[in-house]
This record gives C-alpha cells, structure tokens and sequence, in this order.
C-alpha cells in the first residue's frame, strides 16, 4: 500500500482538475478564433451593404483577432503550471518534513488573470 495514498490521490484529483479546466480554456480559445473567421468571412461577402460588413467587421477588430490566442496560450500556462505543481506536491506528499504551502500565490495569480480576462472580453462583446 502507498504511505498516505489519499493524499496523493487528492493531489493527482486536483491536477486533472486544473488540466480540465486547462483543456477548456483551450477549446474556448479555438472556438473564438473559429467565430473570428466566421465574422470575417460574413463580412466580405458581397450580398451586405457597406455599414453592416463595417459593423460585422468591427467586431472582429484589432482585438478580436488575439483573445483566441491569448486563451490557448492561457490555458497552456494552465497545464504547464498544474504539471508543476502535481509533481512538486508529490514529492512533498513523500518527504517527512513539514513545509509551508508555498506556490499557491502562482495559482491565484493565473486564476485571477483568467477571471479578469474573461471579464474584459464580455464587456468587449457587449459594449461592442
């Protein structure tokens, strides 16, 4: 039996977690490039009159070409900082002294940006 097999299976529940929400962020990211293109295609064809080919196109605008990318790579971070933190937290898990819960700012950090990044991007897509 592994010594303090709950512990290390909670450690390996909450890496999935975060590479699930890792791999979600990531499909996000991929769905918001794919409805860019979308606009941009609507927006060239020829059957709109110029104002709203202009409006379609606003909204694919300067920004609307990088969130896409800007979450695949976020959620990349994820997965990179999650793969970080299960294998140190393993090794913690089996050594015999205590430590102190360092790291955890990193986490809330990246939780934070992602949080707030969504949150820009839904007052872009409703005042826009």
């Amino acid at each position: 039996m592994i010594r303090g097999f709950s512990d290390h299976a909670a450690n390996e529940r909450t890496y999935l977690a975060w590479v699930r929400t890792g791999i979600a962020v990531i499909a996000f990211g991929f769905v918001i490039e794919r409805f860019n293109l979308f606009l941009l295609a609507i927006a060239s064809t020829a059957s709109l009159d110029a104002v709203e080919r202009a409006r379609i196109a606003r909204l694919s605008g300067s920004v609307g070409r990088y969130e896409g990318a800007a979450l695949i790579i976020g959620g990349l971070a994820l997965i990179v900082v999650a793969t970080i933190r299960f294998v140190r937290t393993g090794s913690l898990l089996d050594d015999t002294e205590t430590h102190d819960a360092r790291g955890l700012r990193l986490e809330l950090v990246l939780s934070g940006i992602l949080v707030l990044f969504i949150a820009v991007f839904s007052a872009y897509l409703v005042l826009g």
